[in-house]
C-alpha cells in the first residue's frame, strides 16, 4: 500500500453511506479510498443489521405494494419526528429516495418481494434480499470493479484540518500510524452509541444498562474530531435511535434478531409493575424506536413486555424463549416483580378495555377508557392463561449528535460557513432529519441519499 500519493476521495466507514459516496465518486473517475475501522468480517458498521430502505415510489415498483407518494412520507416524517426536522433536507431526503431502487439495482443489489404481516411495511420499504449484509456484498463487490481502494482495521485516530479544509486522516494500519492525504473528506463512520463513556456524560449511570444493538465499532471519533475542529454541531446528545431489546442480548451487535415487536399486543410494566405509556399509539413502524429512549427513563432501566394466550402467535417472537407461568402472580415472580401490583395493574387494565374489531393492520377502535397511561388502539384483555412475558432493556443502535450540514452534504462550520471539501453522510448526520423519533427504513434512506450527494460533491471538488 503507498501512502505517499494523495487521493481524490477519501471516505471514513464502510457501511451503506460510505459505500453509496465511495461508489458514485469513483464512478466520476476520482481515486478512492475507504477507510473501515472493523475487521473485514464485521464491515459495514450498522447495516450489517438492516433488512430494508424506506422510499418513495409511485406503485410500480415489483418489490413494493403502494404507492407511497412524498407528501405521506414527508407526512409520516414529520409526525415521527414533532416538527424536530430540518425541513429543506427533510424534502431533500424524500424526494432523493425516489431514485435509490433503480440506483442500488445498478450496484448489483436486489430485492425481494414485498413483506406482509405485522410489520406493515410492503407499501413504504423495500427489503433487501440477503438482508443488509447481502447488500454491503454487491455494494463491496462494485468498489473493487471500480478500483477503490478499501482498508480494513484501519480506525482515523486524527485529522488534519486547517481552516475548515481537510488535509489529511492519520490511521492506526497493521500496527503502526500511517498519514492518507485526500483532496476530499466523506465523514460516514456513525455516531457514539458504542461509546458507554460518552453516552454516560448525558445519561448518567443509566448509560451502564444501555444495550448496543449495532456495531461496536462506532465510538464517535471521527465525530469528536470533527467538533474540535469547528464543525457546526447538530442534534439533541440524548436523542438516538433506540428500541425495546430482550434484556438478555448480548452487550454489543446482538442486532435485528434482539428486537422484540410484542408491544402492541399487550402491555408494558415497569420495576414497579406499572404501565408509563400508551403502546398502542401508533403503528409499529412509525412507533418502535421510541420504547428504547422510553425504557431508559424507567427504574432501573428495566421493563416487562405482557401477553396472554390470545396474542402469543400474533408477534415475532424473541430468539430467547418467553417467561411463561398459568398465573398471573406466578408470571409475576418469575421476573421478580410484586405479584398484587402486577394483578392490580392488569385488572384495572382489563376493566378499561372497551370492545371493538381488532385489527393490527390498522388504527383500530379496541381501546382503554378512563385509564392513565391509555392504550389508544389494539387494547384486548389479559386474561388467557397462560401468560407470557420478555424483560425488556433499552437497545440503542445509533445516536442524532452529529454534524450540521447543507443540501451538498458539505459540512457546515460554527460560523455558519461550508467547509471547502469536508462532506458527511449517514448516521453522522442523521439528526439533521431525525431531531427525534424513527421511521422504520430511514437511517439507510437517509445514509444513502447524502452519501450519493457526498460523493458528488467530493468528486466534484476533487477534479476541480
Amino acid at each position: 500500500m503507498n501512502f505517499n500519493e494523495p487521493f481524490d476521495v477519501v471516505v471514513a466507514g464502510g457501511g451503506n453511506a460510505a459505500l453509496c459516496a465511495a461508489i458514485t465518486a469513483a464512478r466520476a473517475g476520482c481515486s478512492v479510498i475507504v477507510l473501515e475501522g472493523a475487521p473485514e468480517f464485521y464491515r459495514g458498521g450498522n447495516t450489517r443489521h438492516t433488512r430494508n430502505l424506506r422510499c418513495s415510489h409511485d406503485g410500480t415498483a415489483p418489490t413494493m405494494s403502494g404507492p407511497y407518494e412524498q407528501a405521506e412520507f414527508l407526512d409520516d416524517l414529520y409526525r415521527v419526528t414533532a416538527g424536530q426536522t430540518d425541513k429543506l433536507l427533510a424534502e431533500l431526503t424524500i424526494a432523493k429516495s425516489r431514485e435509490l431502487l433503480g440506483w442500488m439495482d445498478e450496484q448489483g443489489v436486489r430485492f425481494q418481494p414485498p413483506l406482509g404481516g405485522t410489520l406493515s411495511l410492503g407499501k413504504t420499504n423495500a427489503f433487501f434480499l440477503g438482508g443488509g449484509r447481502g447488500m454491503l456484498n454487491m455494494l463491496y463487490r462494485r468498489a473493487e470493479k471500480l478500483g477503490i481502494t478499501v482498508l480494513y482495521e484501519a480506525p482515523v485516530t486524527a485529522l488534519q484540518i486547517e481552516d475548515g479544509y481537510f488535509v489529511s486522516a492519520t490511521i492506526n494500519y497493521q500496527g503502526r500510524p500511517q498519514q492518507v492525504r485526500g483532496k476530499a473528506l466523506v465523514a460516514a463512520c456513525g455516531g457514539f452509541e458504542a461509546n458507554i463513556e460518552w453516552l454516560r456524560e448525558y445519561w448518567g449511570d443509566a448509560a451502564d444498562n444501555f444495550v448496543i444493538r449495532g456495531t461496536p465499532y462506532n465510538r464517535g471519533d471521527v465525530l469528536r474530531m470533527l467538533h474540535a475542529a469547528n464543525v457546526m454541531p447538530v442534534g439533541d446528545p440524548t436523542q438516538c435511535h433506540a428500541v425495546a431489546l430482550d434484556a438478555r442480548s448480548p452487550k454489543f451487535d446482538g442486532g435485528i434478531a434482539t428486537r422484540l415487536d410484542s408491544i402492541v399486543f399487550g402491555i408494558v410494566v415497569n420495576r414497579d409493575a406499572q404501565r408509563f405509556y400508551d403502546e398502542g399509539e401508533d403503528t409499529w413502524p412509525k412507533r418502535y424506536a421510541i420504547w428504547g429512549r422510553l425504557i431508559a427513563q424507567q427504574p432501573d432501566q428495566i421493563a416487562y413486555t405482557i401477553v396472554d394466550s390470545k396474542s402469543f402467535h400474533s408477534f415475532m417472537p424473541s430468539i430467547f424463549p418467553a417467561i411463561s407461568a398459568p398465573t398471573l402472580g406466578e408470571l409475576a415472580g418469575k421476573l421478580t416483580l410484586d405479584p398484587a401490583a402486577l394483578q392490580k395493574t392488569i385488572a384495572d387494565f382489563n376493566a378499561a378495555v372497551r370492545p371493538g374489531t381488532f385489527d393490527y393492520t390498522i388504527l383500530d377502535d379496541c381501546r382503554t377508557e378512563g385509564l392513565t397511561p391509555p392504550k389508544t388502539h389494539w387494547a384486548q384483555t389479559i386474561d388467557k392463561p397462560p401468560y407470557y412475558a420478555y424483560p425488556l432493556r433499552p437497545g440503542i443502535t445509533f445516536t442524532y449528535l452529529g454534524v450540521r450540514v447543507n443540501a451538498e452534504s458539505r459540512m457546515l462550520l460554527n460560523d455558519g460557513k461550508p467547509s471547502g471539501n469536508m462532506f458527511a453522510a449517514g448516521e453522522i448526520m442523521a439528526g439533521n432529519v431525525l431531531g427525534k423519533g424513527y421511521l422504520a427504513g430511514i437511517g439507510m434512506t437517509i445514509g444513502a441519499v447524502f452519501g450519493r450527494l457526498a460523493g458528488q460533491g467530493a468528486s466534484t471538488h476533487a477534479r476541480n
